[in-house]
């Protein structure tokens, strides 16, 4: 997995050692998918969670998943990391076919 950080986006490119993703019913598959990104990332010193965005309070549906920075004491920087695109298809099948592009958003806690 090769994870690059632009202005606003997150591209992640897949490599033949990563595993494929798949699921629909309670999006599964990405689910999964971000699992594995925030570990990947994590494992760089990061320090992240993958929550279901409603349970933040944000106005979405209730399977719609996302990371973000654990906490204001966390090392920076504090971004929140998600499928833009979630309600037409999830980013596990892009990340499949061999890269994916997420949005960031940086210094959530502000």
């Amino acid at each position: 997995m090769i994870v690059k950080f632009l202005s606003k986006n997150c591209i992640v490119t897949r490599e033949p050692s990563d595993p494929k993703f798949y699921g629909i019913k309670n999006a599964k598959g990405e689910s999964r998918f971000l699992y594995h990104l925030k570990n990947h990332l994590n494992k760089q010193g990061y320090d992240l969670i993958k929550k279901r965005m409603w349970k933040d309070g944000h106005l979405v549906d209730d399977m719609q998943q996302y990371l973000r920075t654990r906490s204001l004491k966390s090392p920076k920087p504090h971004i929140i990391i998600s499928n833009p695109y979630w309600q037409i298809e999830g980013a596990e099948k892009n990340f499949n076919e061999g890269e994916v592009c997420l949005d960031v958003i940086y210094d959530i806690f502000q």
